[in-house]
């Protein structure tokens, strides 16, 4: 009991750091799991509890450092310029259409499964679209965020996945009946995405950006103006460089390759086909070493969180605690507490000890008073670890997402929180509806 009141403090303690804006989340993740640990009592394994959970993620670090060097390089030589022209003369300058056409294909791209593949997809093709139009990314990161959340709950997502293996079903069990929830998720990120490009909208023409006819009717022409990096632009490479990334895209969603020995030789690749001179190959590794440090910090950051929250047992406490304090006679509500609680829920519990430990407890529970198992699940897919998991530094993906759009994680959470909320209560309601959940 001590253990879980102690972890939910510390997570408490820890998301008011970052949302505060006033203390670093490299710090916020990683000084502040020490202190508690030590308070707690295990100062004598922290080193081990660290080491461990840095060696979790250890192999996602190393496929963050080469993703962004693999982007970088291609952005450097222009390969994302035609695809924004592309996308211009479809949407045209207009936020609303581009804002929508991002949540569409961030949706799309999300076929496969992976936040990852999604957000490194969308993002490096649609922020310089974003930045030359003046639109925030704190807006393109929305949208795509939402977007790739509700279509988490497809049944080779994760989060499906693993709620299946802990309740021992099938994902069609599970899934089939959530199909018309997860396309009324869709319709409200849509929705979410039109009202937020009605924003920029206004946004942009307050700040002089998209109000100014000369500049909407030059844009196009500004891409191919002279700037400080057309000596690193390779018109000619566009056709290579595309192939390169369908390649890549097409190794991972396969499988024939991991995510991090992919990017490792595409990066290298994309490095030599580009800039085959040494210098010019180490001066763009330099050029990109900052974003590179930065981010794969918080993802080792987030390696000593979760190593201390599994090596301390505060992770284990807090799934003892949530099990202890829910009432026998509450079964029967049990599924509208998750649903309603999905969001919260994933900032506390890692999405395998919650799919793993305490979803089968609960079913069995909820079983007791005539309520399905699968029930409880589908209350929690719709949000716990599919619209929530872009809003936590628990997801590695989230890192990434954060990262590559230059965003804060306490404003990002502060805008971000209360639209996956809303998202999931939509999804809820259309089980309800639907009879997939009874309460």
């Amino acid at each position: 009991m001590f253990l879980g009141i102690m972890g939910i403090v510390m997570m408490v303690v820890i998301l008011a750091a970052i949302m505060s804006n006033k203390v670093p989340t490299i710090i916020a993740l990683a000084l502040i799991p020490c202190i508690f640990c030590v308070i707690v009592g295990g100062a004598a394994g922290l080193s081990d509890y660290v080491a461990a959970g840095i060696k979790s993620v250890a192999a996602t670090g190393t496929m963050f450092i080469f993703s962004i060097l693999f982007f970088g390089v291609l952005t450097d030589a222009g390969t994302f310029r035609p695809i924004v022209k592309g996308v211009l003369k479809v949407v045209g300058n207009d936020p609303v259409k581009i804002t929508v056409g991002s949540a569409i294909l961030a949706m799309i791209v999300h076929l496969d499964g992976s936040g990852v593949v999604t957000f490194m997809v969308c993002i490096p093709a649609l922020l310089p679209l974003y930045k030359k139009l003046g639109m925030r990314p704190m807006t393109l990161a929305m949208v795509v965020a939402l977007a790739a959340g509700v279509m988490n709950i497809e049944p080779w997502g994760g989060p499906t996945l693993r709620a299946a293996t802990g309740l021992a079903i099938s994902t069609t069990q599970l899934y089939n009946a959530m199909i018309p929830a997860q396309i009324a998720g869709l319709v409200a990120v849509l929705v979410i995405a039109y009202l937020l490009g009605k924003k920029e909208k206004e946004f942009v023409i307050k700040t002089g950006g998209l109000g100014s006819e000369a500049y909407a009717g030059t844009f196009v022409a500004d891409m191919n103006s002279s700037e400080e990096d057309d000596a690193l632009l390779r018109p000619k490479m566009f056709i290579p460089n595309l192939i390169l990334i369908i390649l890549s895209i097409v190794c991972m969603i396969a499988g024939w390759l991991s995510n991090t020995l992919t990017f490792i030789l595409a990066s290298c690749i994309a490095l030599m086909i580009n800039y085959p001179n040494p210098k010019a190959q180490m001066a763009r590794i330099n050029a990109h070493a900052k974003n590179i440090v930065l981010m794969v910090a918080v993802i080792f950051a987030s390696g000593v969180l979760s190593g201390v929250m599994s090596g301390s047992g505060m992770s284990d406490g807090i799934t003892q605690l949530i099990m202890a304090i829910t009432p026998q006679n509450a079964g029967g509500l049990l599924p509208l507490l998750f649903g309603i609680l999905a969001v919260p829920v994933m900032f506390f519990i890692p999405m395998e000890a919650f799919f793993f430990a305490i979803l089968p407890v609960l079913s069995n529970v909820a079983v007791n008073f005539g309520i399905g198992y699968e029930m409880v699940a589908r209350a929690s897919l719709s949000a716990n670890a599919t619209v929530a998991f872009p809003f936590t530094p628990l997801s590695a993906a989230a890192i990434l997402l954060v990262g590559m759009c230059g965003l804060e994680w306490g404003p990002w959470q502060r805008k971000g929180i209360p639209l996956a909320i809303i998202v999931g209560w939509v999804i809820l309601l259309v089980l309800y509806i639907t009879g997939a959940v009874t309460f």
